[in-house]
């Protein structure tokens, strides 16, 4: 192979690296900072911190779902024209999200993370969301780069987690308390402890009460 076959091979190969997509989709964010914005959502699968809450256990299991290319999942985001694309999952961080994310970057989209960090970042973000689960907790690396810290609170003790999670983050992360969907009294828990500690803020999924994804 000559050498300007193979400059144009080492071009096209990073569009042609898969990863196995639970689904694409365009749609409003649904929660914390950029709650209401037009985002485009790409849910990778793949994920082994096994929440017992999780409202997306069939994205577990990565085998299940086809392998989409960069260029598919790149061309779909722009040609949505959203406010910013969301990686999202599962747990995409199982994954390398550097040749997705500067895939992305390259048409000149705005890249946000949804993460528990349960593994060490890759890619290029404009804006990383931490999740972190006592399931498996954060890799260590992760918490210096947190723009947003998000606790799902289901009981006393998940308050408990939040103020600990709290401290590992930079100081000008916004924070948020998130109720699980399925718990009743996570609702009051927050309301009556964000009242005691305001540098918390609540976040609601106002995509499930819209009724869209």
């Amino acid at each position: 192979m000559n050498s300007l076959a193979s400059v144009g091979m080492k071009a096209i190969a990073p569009q042609l690296k898969t990863y196995p997509i639970v689904e694409r989709f365009h749609s409003l964010q649904g929660e914390g900072t950029w709650t209401g914005m037009s985002a485009f959502f790409i849910r990778l699968a793949g994920c082994d911190v096994h929440c017992p809450w999780c409202d997306q256990k069939e994205s577990w299991n990565s085998n299940l779902y086809p392998q989409q290319s960069i260029k598919t999942l790149t061309d779909a985001a722009k040609a949505a024209n959203p406010a910013m694309v969301v990686i999202t999952g599962g747990e995409p961080l199982i994954h390398d999200l550097f040749p997705l994310t500067k895939g992305l970057k390259q048409l000149g989209l705005r890249v946000h993370l949804e993460t528990s960090g349960a593994y060490p970042l890759t890619g290029e973000f404009d804006w990383i969301t931490l999740s972190p689960k006592p399931f498996k907790v954060p890799h260590e690396t992760v918490y210096s780069q947190v723009n947003e810290l998000k606790v799902i609170i289901a009981n006393e003790a998940d308050l408990n987690w939040a103020e600990k999670q709290e401290k590992k983050v930079p100081s000008q992360t916004i924070k948020y308390l998130q109720p699980e969907w399925n718990s009743p009294e996570s609702k009051s828990l927050i309301f009556d402890y964000i009242l005691s500690n305001p540098q918390w803020r609540m976040s609601l999924q106002i995509h499930k009460f819209l009724g869209v994804r």
